[in-house]
């Protein structure tokens, strides 16, 4: 089962950085520039710590995995924003026969 997880990240270092979101595009949707919203089971979050925690400096950054829920249950509807779409809605155009 998939639960959908909030990961967000502070890297110091902007080659580690560069790093981290590089597998975290492969784990998930980015919602801002260091945010990604990801559907995982638990072994593949388990396999994205265990990527991503060799390449941080523990007493430098800081990773926060927010457990949302079931992906099918409350895990997206749990998520608001405000401002720009997280996806770009495409132009309508209007054709009156």
């Amino acid at each position: 089962m998939r639960n959908v997880f909030l990961i967000a990240y502070d890297i110091c270092d902007d080659q580690r950085y560069r790093r981290i979101y590089k597998h975290m595009c492969g784990a998930g949707d980015p919602l801002q520039y260091s945010v990604f919203r990801c559907a995982l089971t638990l072994v593949e979050l388990q396999r994205l710590k265990d990527q991503v925690w060799p390449l941080m400096k523990q007493n430098e950054d800081r990773v926060m995995i927010v457990n949302l829920g079931p992906s099918d249950g409350r895990g997206d509807a749990c998520i608001e924003c405000w401002g720009k779409p997280l996806t770009e809605v495409a132009e309508r155009k209007v054709q009156i026969v």
